[in-house]
């Protein structure tokens, strides 16, 4: 057998041998199914913990008949209200269940940011689990978004027990660095783009009013060339990549009003998100731009060409309009708040384990360059990038989150990262503009 048709068939006989390896079966349209005798699971009582420190969290645990002796810790994503304590988005959970993985989480006792909460409560859980199931011979950290740093977290503290990590959609970059690239898109947005639509910046009290402003400022931003090369200038200095949503194709490298679509369509959630919850947490203004070159932070982004592109289409001097952002009124930060900020949490990039980051190189909501910044500073060895190419947050299919957990397994039994799987492709988001890891100057 030869050509096209002989490469088909041997590539569908190798992910056919992979899935058996997994207990999957590949259906006949190219999807995974569980095998019909899938074992059997029992869920554990939704319990609170013993510990007195953490009596008012709630945990849970499925574990199967035929458990594999591996724990995974889910940490979910940021959410207002406390919640159930989902052990695993239900589309990976039974692929996981059949495959004798035991499934565990808790729902951290509080709402909103609540990294202080969270990371004991996690590691409350593992022993919670261990003193009713046995201890378990592995057990990998994971989560999305929110719960992708809390997964950090626990990666950087020996205390966690945990042996790998994998942080998906991650806020990675921490709490400080992440929300002052929030901060400079949405400052050079309200300078240039939206000065009387009454957006707030930090000290806001209520965030669904000022998102709602927000979105009404981006929607008349881009009805015109002149906001749209504000946007675009916005965008690129709050991080946006160039390609947000999944029923959209990717843009061309040189596509630029494309981009800048791309970028409209997330700008608000992701350059207005939540901030009140933070701020009465940190008891103030955590975030900062004083003294900030917002020429010269263009300049590093790599993508001075889509802006001055934008710029030139719309009849806009980009050189006056970075002078008035070097001259306008700046946020400054309460260093209270930025030492809980740092504790609550700030990664250090110095995991005890092997931590794995798996996201869409179009997430608009968690800038990619987060990633970038958090592996190159933790270095290859016990960091790395999984890159899906599609759009979109938390869109991990259950296979591909299966397929990041095969590949951080290797890494732990190996010492050593595996090649590249199938399902990945080879991506380098631009730089993290203002990087900041704890123990480190941040910018």
């Amino acid at each position: 057998m030869s050509g096209k048709n002989g490469r088909a068939q041997r590539h569908i006989g190798g992910m056919a041998a992979w899935g058996a390896a997994l207990g999957l079966v590949l259906t006949p349209l190219g999807g995974w199914a569980q095998p019909a005798s899938a074992p059997a699971a029992r869920e554990t009582l939704r319990a609170s913990l013993s510990d007195p420190a953490q009596s008012q969290v709630r945990w849970s645990a499925v574990v199967p008949a035929g458990w594999n002796g591996t724990l995974l810790l889910w940490s979910r994503g940021y959410s207002p209200r406390i919640g159930d304590p989902e052990v695993i988005p239900p589309r990976a959970r039974e692929a996981l269940l059949a495959q004798g993985y035991a499934l565990a989480a808790s729902d951290y006792g509080a709402g909103g940011w609540a990294l202080a909460q969270a990371v004991p409560a996690q590691q409350a859980t593992i022993r919670a689990f261990a003193a009713q199931y046995g201890a378990p011979k592995r057990v990998i950290a994971w989560g999305n978004s929110m719960g992708g740093l809390v997964t950090t977290a626990l990666a950087e503290d020996r205390r966690s027990g945990i042996d790998g990590a994998i942080a998906m959609c991650p806020s990675i970059g921490g709490a400080v660095g992440m929300m002052n690239m929030v901060l400079d898109g949405a400052f050079v947005f309200k300078t240039l783009a939206a000065p009387d639509a009454g957006l707030l910046l930090t000290g806001i009290s209520d965030d669904r009013a000022n998102g709602a402003r927000a979105q009404a400022a981006v929607d008349a931003a881009m009805q015109t060339p002149q906001g749209r090369a504000r946007v675009a200038l916005a965008g690129v200095l709050g991080g946006l990549p160039g390609w947000t949503r999944g029923d959209r194709p990717q843009p061309g490298a040189t596509d630029y009003a494309a981009q800048t679509d791309e970028i409209g369509a997330v700008f608000t959630g992701a350059l207005f998100p939540p901030r009140a919850d933070q701020e009465a947490r940190a008891g103030g203004v955590y975030s900062w731009n004083e003294r900030i070159d917002y020429a010269a932070q263009l300049r590093l982004s790599g993508r001075y060409a889509h802006v001055a592109a934008m710029y030139r289409a719309a009849g806009l001097n980009l050189r006056a309009d970075l002078a008035k952002l070097a001259s306008a009124p700046r946020v400054k930060a309460d260093r209270a708040a930025v030492r809980y900020m740092m504790a609550h949490y700030t990664p250090t990039a110095r995991p005890v384990v092997p931590i794995l980051s798996l996201q869409a190189v179009g997430d608009g909501l968690t800038s990619p360059s987060l990633q970038r910044a958090y592996v190159d500073a933790a270095g290859p060895r016990m960091a790395q990038a999984m890159w899906l190419k599609q759009a979109g947050h938390c869109v991990a299919t259950a296979d591909q989150m299966v397929m990041a957990l095969r590949h951080l397994e290797a890494r732990i039994t190996m010492g050593r990262w595996p090649a590249r799987p199938a399902g990945a492709v080879a991506h380098t988001p631009p730089p993290m503009l203002r990087p900041c890891l704890r123990g480190r100057v941040c910018r």
